[in-house]
């Protein structure tokens, strides 16, 4: 994902008119998929179809590239990999049942955690905000795979941004972190009462298709 810097690129009316398409479903619905051929997603709605693999081959990539990075930079969404291990655009309506998962500090959250995840996970408790690789080699060779643990179980909110260097990196912050940032306050909810809320809503969208973190969290 590009972040702003996308927004440098022309806004065309044919991307204004399939932003305004795919914030709309994003509304009704609270989640939408980047990219999925049985879901609800960003490629599906651009394009029409059902799309398999990835969408950057597809002849209305560039409009999906710039509808995805235009919801990516709305105040009014969040992006998680909340559905299936894929990114998840989440509308402001949901974001406190978002929170109150991600805070909970389930079983199903800690459980298993790699050495390298637990450690990162320290590093991000104790800074607020922390670039994945900055720890350094006391979370082990790969960090990114460290992150990734830590994300796909909604320890923590992570986004891509470019480093000092121009390189891509993943930042990782604690749910208040984030929070703060956004402006979002919290009001307080049951973790088990959301987990269910979105299994539900999932239920009502997914025709059978789909997945939580909670459902794919290791034994």
């Amino acid at each position: 994902m590009a972040h702003s810097k996308l927004l440098s690129c022309e806004m065309t009316a044919d991307v204004r008119k399939q932003f305004d398409r795919v914030f709309l479903q994003l509304q009704e619905l609270g989640v939408l998929l980047l990219s999925d051929a049985n879901l609800p997603s960003v490629s599906g709605i651009v394009t029409g179809e059902k799309l398999r693999g990835s969408w950057w081959a597809h002849k209305q990539a560039q409009t999906i590239f710039a509808v995805s990075g235009l919801l990516e930079d709305h105040k009014d969404v969040l992006i998680t990999k909340l559905i299936s291990d894929k990114v998840t655009f989440v509308h402001r309506e949901l974001w406190g049942r978002i929170y109150s998962i991600g805070t909970a500090r389930e079983y199903w959250q800690l459980q298993n955690l790699s050495p390298a995840a637990k450690l990162l996970l320290k590093a991000v408790d104790a800074e607020g905000s922390l670039e994945a690789n900055k720890p350094g080699r006391k979370i082990g060779a790969k960090p990114a795979d460290a992150a990734r643990e830590l994300e796909l179980r909604l320890l923590v909110h992570a986004e891509q941004k470019h480093s000092e260097s121009g390189a891509h990196t993943k930042v990782l912050e604690t749910w208040d972190t984030w929070a703060e940032r956004a402006g979002f306050r919290a009001r307080a909810q049951s973790a088990a009462a959301s987990r269910r809320f979105l299994e539900q809503r999932l239920a009502q969208i997914n025709n059978g298709y789909g997945s939580l973190p909670w459902t794919n969290a290791p034994k």
